[in-house]
């Protein structure tokens, strides 16, 4: 593993330290640079932790190294042109770990197919601009084998991370426990599966965490990969159910029920110190933040033709993104990409701001994991019934097995712990933003203002 005290250092430390859990497709990439490109002392990006789930995993590696090598071209022509690289102070401050996780959900090797961001996870940017995408000699940083042959120099974009060669939910807990404890956030914006891992690992260490930001899920809206799914969730359901399960007072009344021959990951143990925070970005919140077409080109068209390598880069795999828009839509309209995964990094970098709103208190949402055409809803109890306070729920333990708990505190006509107090997950869902039309804007801004 990769020592902390290799990373570089700043003067002042960042109000924010992210792991950033990602599966880098287009919206993945924008949210990526959107860090990236914070001052220093607004967030410190301490690792990259990559996940499959738009395209297959190495595909989603050579995303994050083929940004990085765009990021260094980027810098040397803003130098080169006198233009300032002060809007990319972390990148210039903070050199992440990058770390790869499994190439498949815990329970399922198939890929859910996601051919929205296409083959490669940039709609073929690295065809069509082959002097941006850097040449195949970077799968050495992340190999245990030897190269044959004359060695192999690092290339020197990678000036910019730090390659580990641990698997990445090993490095995650790594982290959290060099930590001071509640100084780090994971933002998750693809499958849960690295964070799952950890989490099962090390339950304890993984609560350190000072919060997980998590891009997924559908809850009073319709699915983008199922009528109710929304694809990070789909891609990994058990690992979705498992992570939340560590935001209830009881975490074994909404765990996934064990599958014979699949499920391999052990229970949590009975007691744990304290519950999950878990913020959740679903579609509800994400789908309204777009970055619409005549804008985007208004915008990165004068910055592309002036030479920027960052901007042709981007408006390359933006232009299949609108295209694929414009062919799902059918109907004329303008195009636009909802920005769900950035969305993440702007709560991050504004967090203090009170126009984010979540829910008035934690909501009760569930995943299914086995139906037949619900894998992957968040489910919520829409009843509109009553249910006890914590103080008159009265709970009865075993003397031998506390777990027992939860086969006592039942209210009558309520299967699986929907009204009890006690049971059930803790989700602190954001439903507004400081600004849903702004926030394209203040993206593009960002990464080139």
């Amino acid at each position: 593993m990769v020592s902390l005290c290799k990373q570089k250092k700043t003067t002042m430390a960042p109000k924010q330290r992210v792991i950033l859990d990602t599966d880098p497709g287009v919206d993945d990439v924008l949210a990526l640079l959107l860090a990236l490109s914070a001052s220093p002392e607004e967030l410190e990006l301490a690792m990259i932790s990559v996940t499959y789930g738009n395209v297959p995993l190495q595909s989603c590696l050579r995303n994050v190294v083929a940004l990085f090598h765009v990021l260094e071209k980027e810098m040397k022509w803003r130098e080169e042109t006198g233009k300032s690289t002060r809007g990319f102070g972390a990148l210039n401050t903070h050199k992440p770990i990058v770390a790869v996780g499994p190439e498949h959900a815990l329970e399922d090797e198939i890929l859910a197919a996601d051919h929205f961001h296409g083959a490669d996870g940039l709609h073929g940017v690295h065809e069509k601009q082959p002097h941006l995408s850097p040449a195949d000699t970077w799968r050495s940083l992340f190999s245990d084998e030897e190269p044959q042959g004359e060695k192999v120099e690092p290339p020197s974009y990678s000036k910019y991370f730090t390659p580990s060669k641990a698997p990445a939910h090993k490095e995650i807990l790594r982290i959290l426990k060099e930590s001071p404890e509640n100084t780090v956030t994971v933002v998750a914006v693809g499958p849960l599966t690295n964070v799952a891992l950890a989490a099962a690992e090390d339950p304890e260490t993984f609560l350190r965490v000072k919060e997980l930001v998590v891009m997924g899920g559908a809850v009073n809206v319709e699915g983008n990969v199922t009528p109710v799914a929304e694809f990070n969730c789909y891609a990994d359901t058990v690992a979705a159910a498992r992570v939340y399960a560590l935001t209830s007072p009881n975490p074994i009344s909404t765990m996934p029920p064990v599958i014979h021959g699949k499920s391999f990951l052990p229970p949590y143990p009975a007691k744990l110190s304290k519950q999950l925070k878990l913020t959740l970005f679903p579609l509800d919140i994400t789908t309204p933040l777009e970055l619409r077409k005549k804008y985007f080109y208004e915008t990165i068209q004068p910055i592309t033709k002036s030479g920027s390598p960052l901007a042709l880069w981007i408006e390359t795999f933006m232009t299949g993104i609108f295209n694929k828009v414009e062919a799902m839509l059918g109907d004329g309209s303008e195009p636009g990409l909802s920005l769900h995964d950035p969305a993440c990094i702007w709560y991050m970098l504004t967090q203090d701001d009170p126009a984010w709103e979540p829910v008035a208190k934690p909501e009760d949402i569930r995943i299914e994991t086995s139906g037949q055409w619900t894998r992957g809803m968040h489910v919520v109890d829409r009843r509109q019934r009553a249910k006890p306070d914590v103080q008159s729920s009265k709970v009865e333990t075993h003397p031998s097995d506390p777990l027992d708990a939860t086969t006592f505190d039942e209210v009558p006509g309520d299967d699986m712990g929907w009204l009890s107090a006690n049971k059930g997950n803790r989700i602190n869902r954001m439903v507004k933003t400081p600004g849903d039309e702004k926030f394209a804007a203040i993206l593009m801004d960002r990464l080139f203002g």
